[in-house]
């Protein structure tokens, strides 16, 4: 896992033709908006959330963020323990998120 911050998260991942953005917010959450692009996977639903991680492909790139940051980094771990080598965390999460938003 790797944190990156905002403008490291949207350099890199504008150059990764592998990658996967997905926003580990609840549904609640969602009606502030994403980010394009996004697949969401609600970590504070256990049993769903590690039902979808377990489907992920090992070989794609992750940009994972929440709200704050803390779960994204949590979701980070569980996927490198699922065997996911690439996974990259957004500090500061969507509250701080300055690019390009979809409500």
């Amino acid at each position: 896992m790797e944190d990156l911050s905002q403008k490291e998260w949207r350099e890199k991942l504008a150059e990764d033709a592998n990658a996967m953005i997905i926003d580990v917010r609840s549904d609640e959450e969602l009606e502030e908006g994403f980010i394009p692009g996004a697949k969401q996977m609600d970590i504070r639903n256990p049993n769903e959330f590690m039902e979808t991680a377990h489907q992920l492909d090992t070989s794609k790139n992750y940009y994972v963020y929440c709200r704050s940051g803390a779960r994204s980094s949590q979701a980070c771990a569980i996927f490198n323990s699922l065997g996911i080598k690439n996974t990259y965390n957004l500090e500061g999460g969507f509250m701080e998120w300055d690019g390009e938003k979809t409500k």
